[in-house]
Parts: structure tokens; C-alpha cells; sequence
């Protein structure tokens, strides 16, 4: 008599003797991936590497005598972190709130930032081929940023690195 355990392992083998095998999934070499979104006019997309989540805003809490772009310090299942309106950081202009409004949370020394985007587009995957000259996405504090951009779907991606803006000595000075 088989013990249920042969009978199990006997199954399993011919299951799998009969199961289809899927193509082995192989992504290019010369594709780049981020996430994209937008910050006024911009269109702008950052390394899957630099973004930790995308979340809805959380709620605030003002921090006195900082600089207008720190809105404050919000919780994320018991984590504290600074959210930095970024249009303001960057142009000078409030980002518009809106109902539904989404974060993107990146990593930097002593903790996560949350900043604030207008609008959120998701993964955005481009072909090495599709690479346009920055131009005018990299323009004003957005040069420090953006050193590459990608043409899709219409519009010119600029290449924003978080990693930059985190080293940044006025981004990481928040108190005025």
C-alpha cells in the first residue's frame, strides 16, 4: 500500500510531465523602466530604483519655521517623514491638492521623503532609441535634475534623478 505522500509525488510527476512549458520571459537589454509622472508642465519619470512606493497623501501635520516647500511631517504605518512639495522646491508654485492626490515616497539618508506630483502616469518603459536631447525639460533648477529624456507617445520624458535632489544641500536644509 502507497503512503498518501507516494501518491502526491506521483501526481506531481505527471503533471508536470504534462504541463505546458510558457516561454522563458527575456526583457531587452536597451529598455529603460521608471515611473512616470507630472510636475507642472513636465512630464518627468524616475528609476523604479529611486522610488520606494506611490501612496495617497497622508495627512499633515505643519512643521514651524520651515521653508514654504515642507508641508510637514506625515505617517506611514507608524513611520514619520517630511512631504516636500516639489513643483514649489523646484518652480516656486504650490502644487494644486486634490482629492485622490498620490505622493511618491523615495529613500534618502535618515529616512524617507514623500513629494508631491501633479498628476501620476505609472511604469513607463522606453527603448534606448527613443532618447531625445533634455532641452527645455531641463531647464531652470530642473538642469540640476534632469540630465536625459526620452520621446514617446507624443511627449518628451525628462529623466528626473531622486538621488540628486536627496544630495541636494537646500532639499536636505529644510529649516528656513
Amino acid at each position: 500500500m502507497r503512503s498518501p505522500f507516494d501518491i502526491l509525488e506521483a501526481y506531481e510527476r505527471r503533471s508536470l510531465a504534462h504541463a505546458v512549458q510558457l516561454p522563458e520571459r527575456q526583457f531587452a537589454q536597451d529598455l529603460w523602466r521608471g515611473v512616470g509622472y507630472r510636475v507642472g508642465h513636465r512630464r518627468l519619470v524616475s528609476d523604479f530604483r529611486e522610488v520606494v512606493e506611490i501612496v495617497p497623501m497622508p495627512p499633515v501635520t505643519p512643521v514651524p519655521c520651515a521653508q514654504p516647500w515642507l508641508l510637514g511631517v506625515g505617517n506611514l504605518r507608524g513611520n514619520l517623514f517630511p512631504v516636500i512639495d516639489l513643483k514649489l522646491f523646484l518652480e516656486g508654485a504650490r502644487t494644486v491638492q486634490q482629492e485622490g492626490q498620490r505622493v511618491l515616497v523615495m529613500r534618502q539618508a535618515g529616512g524617507d521623503v514623500a513629494l508631491t506630483i501633479d498628476e501620476l502616469y505609472g511604469q513607463r518603459s522606453f527603448e534606448l532609441d527613443q532618447e531625445v536631447a533634455a532641452g527645455g525639460l531641463a531647464d531652470g533648477r530642473y538642469a540640476h535634475f534632469v540630465e536625459r529624456a526620452f520621446h514617446a507617445d507624443d511627449h518628451d520624458w525628462g529623466v528626473f534623478s531622486l538621488s540628486l535632489l536627496s544630495r541636494t544641500p537646500e532639499f536636505r536644509q529644510a529649516a528656513a
